[in-house]
């Protein structure tokens, strides 16, 4: 199964809490209260997003965090390379030298393919979408793009 960390997936969820007051200090324990999630998870993915460039802190009684940039310009890549590190589907698609069957690997440029769409994908979808309406019409965009590819989606 390919799947996000519980890291990123709360990441991406505490970022589009923020992305609803993008010009008010929020602090970790209102952002935790908000989402329901426990504090110390949230103070952590908060850190973690603010040592990457995502997020501004401030200290202090009054302190808390804003997003370092436009929702706009802040997308699902950025977030889970900021709590999970470089997207890789296959252990070869991270960097050389991590599979003993590289060398001879019928299929690993094939997986950097895959890896490569899923990246381009990600990079497309930013906090702006998540936390508005990227639902059905970013689907209903994404399928005719792939058909008028000439690639079959579904069954």
């Amino acid at each position: 199964m390919l799947k996000i960390s519980k890291l990123a997936d709360y990441g991406t969820l505490i970022l589009t809490c923020l992305v609803r007051e993008p010009q008010r200090l929020q602090s970790a324990v209102e952002v935790a209260a908000q989402l329901g999630l426990p504090a110390p998870t949230v103070s952590k993915v908060l850190k973690i997003l603010a040592r990457n460039g995502l997020l501004t802190s401030a200290r202090g009684t009054c302190g808390g965090y804003l997003l370092a940039r436009p929702a706009s310009e802040i997308t699902v890549a950025d977030v889970i390379g900021a709590l999970d590190g470089p997207l890789g589907l296959t252990e070869c698609a991270v960097a050389r030298g991590l599979c003993m069957q590289e060398s001879s690997c019928r299929v690993r440029n094939n997986w950097l393919t895959v890896n490569q769409i899923v990246l381009r994908a990600l990079q497309q979808v930013t906090l702006e979408k998540m936390g508005g309406q990227l639902s059905a019409q970013a689907t209903i965009d994404f399928v005719q793009t792939q058909r008028a590819k000439g690639k079959s989606i579904g069954g």
